[in-house]
């Protein structure tokens, strides 16, 4: 095991055992952790676009940012709206973000919620400005997590939720990979705004409504949903959130380039998806690629299996109900594809020893002939999606019942 790799793995492994305690009959058993933030069991998000962080703004001089979300109940709701000014997951080889990194300082010059109509052709309406402690503007310090002030707003059948906020500062920490929706920014300040795929958003779109379940999906950028065609939300997360209709809340934690690893660091990433009654833990593939952050090369399948122990532990421990899904196939070597098939294997017997669902995600995306080939792609199209989504929802609708 890499030196890097087995460091991270004994703390984490550390902070496994402390989290649980003996019962009468020697079993572990874990604590159950209770939620420090309320907040999080009023709001629940209100789109399946993921906005979680994973990349670095470098500098924003007055920049105004600009995005499109599709919602799953639409009406009038009190919105509220949560950020993290620290980077979630490592992006690539981490040159650029990685998996806890602190974001800088940053000002908020004015934020806004608005109409979007069916789309970006359409005039955007009934503009709703954002106040942050009852103020219009707001300074952000490094790993600083806050929220909003809730704001009660209406977004008629079939438009979008359009987000909009002016930043000036350094090292902002933001969504790469956001072409799944309209995304843009103003940086001349002339009211022109232009394709923008690095771009700042809330880490959570939150609104109070009542839902019979909340589900959260954390993973990578095929839970994101990239690839998949503009503004069509075909993914499987969106899929998924579509079958079970808004009566159920769905919040989409994916990020591209994300592994296992990241999500074990307990950061804020996993700590606002653990906020969602039953999680759903969907990673493997950037893990046999590139590994941990700074490591040389893919992690082992043992590895990776460790590091899911270590998030499941931290599911546990929040009482959440756990679906995995096993690694998709990528048209791997010889010898990562050996990585995948072997991740998997240990991956179903970690599932049954921790009582958490094993979805076999792979086996909706090959064939018998060849499981090893990605046949709807390496990041699935909308195709895709559909199958995988109809067949979670026929499995598990009792389940998250």
């Amino acid at each position: 095991m890499k030196k890097l790799g087995s460091t991270l793995l004994a703390l984490l492994l550390a902070i496994s055992l402390c989290s649980c305690q003996k019962n009468s009959d020697n079993s572990s058993e874990p604590i159950k952790a209770k939620n420090k933030d309320s907040n999080f069991d009023k709001y629940v998000s209100n789109t399946v676009v993921a906005t979680g962080n994973n990349y670095m703004v470098i500098e924003a001089d007055k920049v105004t940012y600009r995005a499109y979300f599709p919602v799953e109940e639409y009406g009038n709701l009190e919105y509220c709206f949560y950020f993290s000014n620290t980077v979630d997951s490592t992006y690539d080889k981490g040159t650029n973000a990685y998996s806890g990194e602190p974001g800088g300082s940053y000002t908020i010059e004015g934020a806004w919620i608005s109409d979007g109509g069916s789309g970006p052709d359409d005039k955007i309406t009934s503009k709703t400005e954002v106040t942050f402690d009852g103020q219009k503007t707001k300074s952000v310090t490094a790993n600083e997590a806050f929220w909003s002030d809730s704001v009660d707003f209406n977004v008629e059948e079939g438009h979008y939720l359009v987000w909009e906020w002016t930043l000036t500062g350094t090292n902002i920490p933001c969504t790469y990979m956001s072409n799944l929706t309209s995304a843009t920014a103003d940086k001349s300040g002339d009211g022109n705004f232009s394709y923008c795929d690095q771009i700042p958003l809330p880490q959570m779109i939150g609104a109070n409504r009542k839902v019979k379940h909340n589900i959260a999906a954390i993973g990578d950028s095929i839970t994101q949903g990239c690839m998949t065609e503009f503004m069509k939300y075909e993914f499987w997360a969106a899929r998924i959130s579509s079958l079970l209709g808004d009566d159920y809340g769905f919040y989409n934690c994916g990020l591209g380039w994300a592994r296992t690893s990241d999500a074990a660091l307990d950061g804020n990433w996993l700590e606002r998806a653990k906020t969602a009654e039953t999680v759903i833990v969907a990673f493997g593939t950037n893990d046999i690629i590139s590994g941990e952050y700074q490591a040389e090369e893919g992690n082992t399948a043992e590895e990776i299996d460790e590091y899911l122990r270590a998030v499941l532990d931290v599911l546990k421990d929040a009482g959440c109900k756990i679906i995995v899904f096993n690694a998709p196939p990528q048209d791997y070597d010889e010898s990562h594809e050996k990585i995948r098939l072997d991740y998997n294997e240990l991956c179903k017997k970690t599932c049954k020893e921790y009582n958490a669902e094993y979805f076999d995600f792979a086996s909706y995306l090959s064939n018998e002939d060849d499981p090893s080939k990605a046949i709807y792609g390496g990041h699935p199209n909308g195709e895709a999606g559909k199958i995988v989504s109809e067949a979670f929802v026929k499995e598990y609708k009792d389940f998250i019942d």
